[in-house]
């Protein structure tokens, strides 16, 4: 398999990796490949350090890929007055939008409807809660061109953006913007890549198994050798994982489950919209619209400790918890026949950093914790999407110390592969939907098209995305498996019925890509 890129991550990339650990100690050993550990080797390697990434499976495939794809400022944590997350938040929503992914991060509107039954000061308390919102996003820097100011809406704006409320119930609404990640699995597969071209070594498919200070013992899940990772360094980054590593720490997982429905159900929103879940102050359920054509309504927030960490599955009642609380809006109410798929993601909150609050895992603040202790692996935990970035930052200032040797921080500034400025993105030669999903990268994608017809024909009827996504997925971004394409290349797993018909061409491009005559053709 040819790799012209450093960026790019596949199975050739991996080999070479697997070598490279078997003679040599390297200064970071990182283990977990979601958001977490992949920024922790991002912001390793961009100090100048050796690392290797070890991921258990494919990257993304946690909860950093079943999340609700938002990058936002912390609405929800001004509402419960932790001002340390709201403002954290609101500085790496800037960094993210403003240079580290502009392609990937773009605004989403969302609108707060002030239904007739509301008391009065529910609008006023929303109202002052987005100005101060607003305030934050000034005073990180984030310009107004970028997310705009609020505004007040009529119940008639309200309808035009959000067609399928009752407007008829509306007084009027609030319009405020917030970030939205295209797909959060994207996101992780750009830090992945962005470390390894800058000299990471990123091994999916390696599961650990024990941890020391100076020690990862694994195994290659694909043939079951043994593989031993030997650093100056290791972290744990296993998010839901980590007290398998840690005994002294404990992790609350907390499932947040999203519904999928086609958005012309919905009359094709054009904004977000936000519905208080009563009885439960600052917490509200998301309708949320994608560029894919679908809405995720979401998301629950249940302590769930049986669940599989890569494949929650979706109970019914949170089926009917989401769909009582979304149809209390609806002019015609959703029925379980709407929901054309589901997923859920386990968040890692850690109950040895903050008491847990009376409304159960709702109520865990979601700062992050790194533990430094002597003989012992360094180990990062909590957080969430949005601030990746500064748990990654610390966690890597808590390496260079126990190194001793100084490095500066360089992520805040740092741009991931396929970043670049709005009219450089503007300028690329290839389709606007393209551009929002790979950035720079996407006249490569588009070129791998004229390579064979089966890669420039859209999967099947009723989606744009062609073989030839499919195929740079496996060049460049890891995949291996049908499943991987399905399930985090393209998404389409979030609805069943899609997948299944993407399926077979999606085995024919796997079995296509691994042909060695075809990657000689297409390196150039």
């Amino acid at each position: 398999m040819s790799v012209p890129n450093p960026s790019w991550i596949n199975d050739a990339t991996r080999r070479r990796s697997l070598e490279h650990v078997a003679g040599h100690t390297v200064d970071v050993a990182v283990v977990g490949g979601g958001i977490t550990g992949a920024g922790v080797a991002l912001d390793a390697v961009s100090r100048g350090l050796s690392v290797v990434l070890v991921e258990g499976d494919d990257f993304g495939s946690g909860t950093s890929g079943y999340s609700s794809k938002l990058i936002h400022g912390g609405l929800r944590y001004l509402a419960k007055m932790d001002f340390a997350v709201a403002w954290e938040s609101a500085m790496e929503r800037r960094w993210l939008m403003d240079r580290i992914a502009p392609h990937l991060v773009h605004p989403l509107g969302f609108v707060i409807p002030d239904a007739r039954s509301a008391a009065q000061w529910e609008a006023a308390a929303a109202g002052a809660g987005v100005v101060i919102y607003d305030v934050l996003r000034r005073l990180s820097g984030l310009r107004g061109r970028v997310l705009p100011r609020p505004q007040l809406l009529s119940s008639q704006a309200v309808a035009a953006l959000v067609p399928a409320l009752d407007a008829d119930a509306l007084r009027r609404g609030i319009l405020y913007w917030d970030g939205q990640v295209v797909d959060d699995a994207r996101l992780v597969l750009g830090v992945v890549r962005t470390a390894a071209g800058l000299g990471a070594h990123v091994l999916r498919d390696v599961k650990a198994t024990s941890l020391t200070d100076a020690m990862v013992s694994a195994v290659d899940t694909r043939t079951g050798e043994p593989v031993t990772v030997a650093a100056r360094v290791v972290v744990n980054a296993t998010g839901v994982w980590a007290a398998d590593f840690e005994p002294k720490l404990t992790v609350t997982p907390s499932r947040g489950t999203h519904l999928v429905v086609r958005a012309e159900r919905l009359g094709n929103p054009h904004a977000a919209h936000t519905v208080a879940v009563p009885g439960h102050f600052g917490r509200y359920v998301f309708v949320l619209p994608q560029p894919s054509g679908v809405v995720y309504i979401g998301l629950t927030d249940q302590e769930d400790h049986s669940a599989d960490g890569h494949y929650p599955l979706v109970p019914a009642h949170d089926v009917d918890f989401l769909l009582d609380i979304v149809n209390a809006t609806l002019a015609v109410p959703l029925t379980r026949d709407d929901v054309v798929g589901s997923f859920a993601g386990l968040r890692p909150l850690v109950e040895a950093a903050h008491d847990d609050g009376p409304g159960g895992t709702a109520d865990i603040s979601r700062r992050h914790l790194v533990t430094d202790v002597p003989g012992a692996p360094i180990t990062v935990v909590g957080g969430k999407m949005t601030t990746y970035r500064r748990m990654a930052q610390d966690a890597v200032d808590a390496v260079t110390a126990r190194l001793g040797v100084e490095a500066r921080c360089r992520t805040r500034k740092l741009p991931l592969v396929g970043a670049a400025s709005a009219s450089e993105l503007d300028a690329v030669d290839a389709p606007a939907r393209l551009v929002g999903k790979y950035g720079t990268d996407a006249a490569e994608v588009l070129a791998l098209g004229r390579l064979d017809p089966l890669l420039a024909a859209p999967l099947f009827e009723g989606t744009e995305i062609t073989g030839a996504e499919l195929l740079f997925a496996v060049r460049a971004e890891g995949a291996s498996t049908v499943e991987d394409l399905l399930e985090r290349r393209t998404r389409l797993a979030f609805v069943p019925a899609d997948a299944e018909r993407a399926r077979a061409r999606a085995g024919e491009i796997l079995a296509l890509a691994g042909a060695p005559s075809f990657y000689e053709g297409a390196a150039g």
